[in-house]
């Protein structure tokens, strides 16, 4: 069973009403992060980008407006949930891309089926109590040498 699951999905870079661009995106989603999706976007001419995305707001903003502050996804059209929208702001400029929800959604299922939604938290306590019980085994083995 793979800690990760990866992706890459065409999405169109809106740079303006008239001009788009299709560009390659690298979705990546790893256990040891349950909380978070990471989006590599490979714009022509420039060094990948990644951001980081909670899976919720993802997964939320395929059926409706969703985030505030640097990233913000919705649908483009709420009936029809065939593509949705993805701004990411920074500073005073911003991104806008447009992506087909069906790949979106599979990636977003494999990753449920990895960690499913709401569990993320008992895996992120069940890594602390590793750490903590190995820190105590490791301590009593100095402790009898």
């Amino acid at each position: 069973m793979g800690e990760t699951v990866q992706a890459e999905v065409m999405m169109s870079f809106l740079v303006s009403e008239e001009l788009s661009f299709r560009i390659p995106v690298e979705l990546r989603y790893e256990l040891d992060d349950p909380y978070a999706v990471r989006l590599t976007f490979h714009l022509p001419g420039d060094a990948p980008v990644t951001w980081t995305f909670g899976r919720e707001l993802l997964i939320d903003g395929v059926g409706r407006p969703c985030g505030e502050g640097d990233v913000r996804v919705e649908p483009t059209d709420s009936g029809l949930l065939d593509e949705a929208l993805i701004r990411l702001q920074v500073g005073a400029d911003q991104a806008l891309f447009r992506v087909g929800i069906p790949p979106l959604l599979a990636f977003l299922d494999r990753t449920d089926r990895l960690v499913p939604l709401g569990q993320e938290r008992s895996l992120a306590d069940f890594d602390t109590h590793l750490d903590e019980a190995l820190d105590r085994i490791l301590a009593e083995e100095q402790n009898a040498g």
